[in-house]
């Protein structure tokens, strides 16, 4: 089960995602004990800072690694985060990711194999990561040559 976010308001603080963070651990304990796998999936809000603390990092501190998995949105390249960065720094802590490609030139998603995303590194480091599922989130016309570039990858 993933969450999609907080979406807590622009202004919130640290402390209103650290506390946000609390809370999905006390359900994630529930879940848990019904069998289920909680995860929290990022968006860009949370490459944002508050009092010079990246949002991503203080979730992943208050998140408990075995309650809640991340699920990685790899559009965040287009701000100059890599997923592969994120799966070596916090081995075993995520269990998918949302695939997609970004040409900086154009500034524009473009398909996947088509931008700045090295691949090859992206799914090197998911195997550490624990990535065990990846998801192509991109639009319907550049889908086909994504799904052809990972089918020959």
């Amino acid at each position: 089960m993933i969450l999609s976010s907080f979406w807590l308001p622009k202004e919130a603080s640290i402390d209103d995602y650290r506390r946000s963070a609390n809370q999905l651990n006390i359900i994630a304990e529930k879940t848990m004990a019904a069998g289920i796998q909680m995860g929290f999936h990022n968006h860009h809000m949370e490459f944002e800072k508050r009092d010079n603390e990246l949002i991503y990092d203080a979730l992943l501190e208050e998140l408990d690694p075995e309650l809640v998995k991340m699920q990685f949105q790899v559009a965040v390249a287009n701000i100059g985060y890599k997923a592969a960065d994120y799966f070596r720094k916090y081995p075993g802590r995520f269990i998918s990711a949302h695939l997609s490609d970004w040409n900086t030139t154009k500034d524009t998603e473009v398909p996947i194999g088509q931008g700045i995303v090295d691949w090859n590194d992206f799914f090197e480091a998911a195997k550490i990561g624990g990535v065990k599922n990846v998801f192509v989130e991109m639009s319907p016309d550049t889908f086909k040559e994504s799904a052809e570039y990972l089918g020959n990858l």
